[in-house]
Protein backbone atom coordinates (compact mmCIF):
# COMPACT_ATOMS: atom_id res chain seq x y z
CA UNK A 1 0.00 0.00 0.00
CA UNK A 2 1.10 3.23 -1.43
CA UNK A 3 -0.03 6.53 0.54
CA UNK A 4 0.79 9.98 -0.70
CA UNK A 5 -0.25 13.26 0.59
CA UNK A 6 -3.61 12.68 1.85
CA UNK A 7 -5.90 15.63 2.68
CA UNK A 8 -9.48 15.82 4.15
CA UNK A 9 -11.49 18.51 6.02
CA UNK A 10 -14.72 18.43 7.88
CA UNK A 11 -16.08 21.85 7.17
CA UNK A 12 -13.03 24.06 8.23
CA UNK A 13 -11.63 21.59 10.36
CA UNK A 14 -8.06 20.25 8.52
CA UNK A 15 -8.49 16.46 9.83
CA UNK A 16 -5.43 15.55 7.50
CA UNK A 17 -2.51 17.62 6.39
CA UNK A 18 -0.68 15.20 3.81
CA UNK A 19 -0.49 12.02 5.14
CA UNK A 20 2.30 9.26 3.69
CA UNK A 21 2.73 6.15 4.33
CA UNK A 22 4.12 2.96 2.75
CA UNK A 23 3.22 -0.45 3.96
CA UNK A 24 4.88 -3.51 2.41
CA UNK A 25 3.83 -7.01 2.42
CA UNK A 26 4.81 -9.36 5.35
CA UNK A 27 4.62 -6.24 7.99
CA UNK A 28 2.28 -5.70 10.70
CA UNK A 29 2.22 -2.04 11.39
CA UNK A 30 0.49 0.59 14.06
CA UNK A 31 -0.69 3.71 14.37
CA UNK A 32 -1.42 5.66 17.43
CA UNK A 33 -3.30 9.17 18.14
CA UNK A 34 -5.63 11.13 20.33
CA UNK A 35 -9.08 10.45 20.09
CA UNK A 36 -10.51 12.98 17.43
CA UNK A 37 -7.10 13.23 15.20
CA UNK A 38 -8.36 11.48 12.24
CA UNK A 39 -7.53 8.16 12.47
CA UNK A 40 -10.54 6.75 11.90
CA UNK A 41 -11.19 9.36 9.00
CA UNK A 42 -7.66 7.86 7.47
CA UNK A 43 -8.49 4.62 7.86
CA UNK A 44 -11.33 5.03 6.14
CA UNK A 45 -9.60 6.96 3.35
CA UNK A 46 -7.17 3.77 3.06
CA UNK A 47 -9.81 1.15 3.19
CA UNK A 48 -12.13 3.23 0.21
CA UNK A 49 -14.94 4.06 2.09
CA UNK A 50 -14.41 7.64 1.85
CA UNK A 51 -12.92 9.89 -0.86
CA UNK A 52 -10.24 12.16 0.44
CA UNK A 53 -10.35 15.83 -0.93
CA UNK A 54 -6.55 15.80 -2.31
CA UNK A 55 -3.95 12.79 -2.26
CA UNK A 56 -3.54 8.89 -3.61
CA UNK A 57 -3.89 5.80 -2.25
CA UNK A 58 -2.43 2.51 -3.87
CA UNK A 59 -2.80 -1.17 -2.84
CA UNK A 60 -2.73 -4.25 -4.92
CA UNK A 61 -4.67 -7.26 -4.10
CA UNK A 62 -7.41 -8.32 -1.72
CA UNK A 63 -8.30 -5.70 1.01
CA UNK A 64 -9.80 -6.51 3.91
CA UNK A 65 -11.30 -3.81 6.74
CA UNK A 66 -12.43 -3.65 10.19
CA UNK A 67 -13.96 -0.85 11.37
CA UNK A 68 -14.30 0.32 14.82
CA UNK A 69 -18.21 0.19 14.54
CA UNK A 70 -19.38 -3.01 14.55
CA UNK A 71 -21.62 -3.31 11.09
CA UNK A 72 -24.03 -6.31 12.09
CA UNK A 73 -27.40 -7.01 11.48
CA UNK A 74 -29.06 -8.09 14.74
CA UNK A 75 -31.30 -10.58 13.66
CA UNK A 76 -28.69 -12.72 11.89
CA UNK A 77 -26.91 -15.64 13.33
CA UNK A 78 -23.20 -15.96 13.01
CA UNK A 79 -23.29 -18.39 10.51
CA UNK A 80 -25.86 -16.33 8.43
CA UNK A 81 -23.57 -13.51 8.84
CA UNK A 82 -20.80 -15.64 7.39
CA UNK A 83 -22.64 -17.12 4.31
CA UNK A 84 -23.93 -13.61 2.61
CA UNK A 85 -19.96 -12.75 2.96
CA UNK A 86 -19.05 -16.10 1.50
CA UNK A 87 -21.71 -14.91 -1.36
CA UNK A 88 -20.64 -11.24 -1.46
CA UNK A 89 -16.62 -12.06 -1.61
CA UNK A 90 -17.27 -15.38 -4.21
CA UNK A 91 -15.74 -17.65 -1.72
CA UNK A 92 -15.92 -21.39 -2.53
CA UNK A 93 -16.25 -22.47 1.70
CA UNK A 94 -16.30 -21.33 5.07
CA UNK A 95 -13.06 -22.62 5.44
CA UNK A 96 -10.66 -19.57 6.05
CA UNK A 97 -13.51 -18.06 8.36
CA UNK A 98 -13.62 -21.80 10.56
CA UNK A 99 -9.72 -21.31 10.94
CA UNK A 100 -9.81 -17.38 12.28
CA UNK A 101 -13.08 -18.61 14.51
CA UNK A 102 -10.96 -21.55 15.83
CA UNK A 103 -8.08 -19.05 16.84
CA UNK A 104 -10.40 -16.32 18.69
CA UNK A 105 -12.51 -19.52 20.67
CA UNK A 106 -15.36 -18.60 18.54
CA UNK A 107 -16.65 -21.57 16.92
CA UNK A 108 -19.46 -22.24 19.79
CA UNK A 109 -21.45 -19.64 18.45
CA UNK A 110 -22.23 -19.96 15.00
CA UNK A 111 -26.08 -20.51 15.63
CA UNK A 112 -26.45 -16.92 17.78
CA UNK A 113 -27.95 -14.11 17.04
CA UNK A 114 -26.01 -11.42 16.62
CA UNK A 115 -27.72 -9.29 18.84
CA UNK A 116 -27.20 -11.93 21.42
CA UNK A 117 -23.58 -11.92 21.67
CA UNK A 118 -21.34 -9.77 24.55
CA UNK A 119 -19.55 -6.61 22.78
CA UNK A 120 -16.26 -9.19 22.76
CA UNK A 121 -18.09 -11.82 20.50
CA UNK A 122 -19.36 -9.20 18.12
CA UNK A 123 -15.67 -8.30 17.49
CA UNK A 124 -14.50 -11.68 17.08
CA UNK A 125 -17.54 -11.34 14.41
CA UNK A 126 -16.42 -8.35 12.64
CA UNK A 127 -13.09 -9.60 12.55
CA UNK A 128 -13.41 -12.64 10.94
CA UNK A 129 -15.99 -11.31 8.46
CA UNK A 130 -13.03 -8.97 7.73
CA UNK A 131 -10.45 -11.97 7.27
CA UNK A 132 -12.66 -14.97 5.94
CA UNK A 133 -11.72 -13.60 2.11
CA UNK A 134 -7.81 -13.85 3.15
CA UNK A 135 -6.95 -10.30 2.30
CA UNK A 136 -3.23 -9.29 1.30
CA UNK A 137 -3.58 -5.96 3.25
CA UNK A 138 -5.72 -6.23 6.47
CA UNK A 139 -6.64 -2.74 8.07
CA UNK A 140 -8.18 -2.85 11.87
CA UNK A 141 -9.18 -0.16 13.31
CA UNK A 142 -9.45 -0.57 17.50
CA UNK A 143 -9.64 -4.45 16.58
CA UNK A 144 -9.31 -5.87 20.07
CA UNK A 145 -12.27 -3.54 21.77
CA UNK A 146 -14.09 -5.59 24.30
CA UNK A 147 -11.87 -8.70 24.35
CA UNK A 148 -10.79 -10.51 27.30
CA UNK A 149 -7.01 -10.84 27.90
CA UNK A 150 -6.73 -14.21 26.27
CA UNK A 151 -8.38 -13.37 23.27
CA UNK A 152 -6.23 -10.30 23.05
CA UNK A 153 -3.27 -12.55 23.06
CA UNK A 154 -4.35 -14.64 20.24
CA UNK A 155 -5.07 -11.40 18.38
CA UNK A 156 -2.01 -10.98 18.31
CA UNK A 157 -0.83 -14.00 17.57
CA UNK A 158 -3.44 -14.08 14.42
CA UNK A 159 -1.83 -10.81 13.34
CA UNK A 160 1.90 -12.24 13.58
CA UNK A 161 0.80 -15.22 11.75
CA UNK A 162 -0.57 -12.40 8.87
CA UNK A 163 2.49 -10.71 8.95
CA UNK A 164 4.81 -14.02 8.69
CA UNK A 165 2.54 -15.53 6.01
CA UNK A 166 3.20 -12.12 4.20
CA UNK A 167 0.32 -10.01 4.30
CA UNK A 168 0.02 -6.00 5.29
CA UNK A 169 -1.11 -5.66 8.67
CA UNK A 170 -2.54 -2.23 9.64
CA UNK A 171 -3.52 -1.66 13.82
CA UNK A 172 -4.99 1.27 14.25
CA UNK A 173 -5.39 2.43 18.15
CA UNK A 174 -5.31 5.43 20.45
CA UNK A 175 -3.63 3.59 22.61
CA UNK A 176 -0.01 1.85 22.09
CA UNK A 177 -0.48 -1.29 23.28
CA UNK A 178 2.36 -4.26 22.49
CA UNK A 179 4.26 -1.93 20.31
CA UNK A 180 6.92 -3.96 20.54
CA UNK A 181 5.45 -6.43 18.45
CA UNK A 182 5.03 -4.04 15.56
CA UNK A 183 7.73 -3.44 12.49
CA UNK A 184 6.59 -0.40 12.19
CA UNK A 185 4.53 2.35 14.23
CA UNK A 186 2.97 6.14 13.04
CA UNK A 187 1.69 8.71 15.46
CA UNK A 188 -0.90 10.53 13.83
CA UNK A 189 -0.58 14.23 15.06
CA UNK A 190 -1.49 18.03 13.57
CA UNK A 191 -2.90 15.83 10.65
CA UNK A 192 0.25 14.11 9.90
CA UNK A 193 2.02 10.62 10.51
CA UNK A 194 5.10 11.34 12.75
CA UNK A 195 6.98 7.60 11.65
CA UNK A 196 8.12 6.25 15.11
CA UNK A 197 10.56 3.40 15.90
CA UNK A 198 7.82 0.47 17.69
CA UNK A 199 10.82 -0.88 20.02
CA UNK A 200 11.85 2.51 21.20
CA UNK A 201 8.69 4.00 21.87
CA UNK A 202 7.97 0.52 24.00
CA UNK A 203 10.99 1.45 26.15
CA UNK A 204 10.95 4.93 26.38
Amino acid sequence: MDVTDVHHSYRRHRVLRGVGLQLRPGTLAGIVGENGAGKSTLLKILAGELAPERGTVRHSGRLGYCPQAVVLDDSFTVRQHLDFFRHAFGLPDLRRAFDVMEILSFTEYLDHRAGLLSGGSRQKLNLTLALMHDPDVLLLDEPYQGFDWETYLRFWELATSLRDAGRSVLVVSHLAYDIDRLDALWRLDGGRLHLNDARTEATA
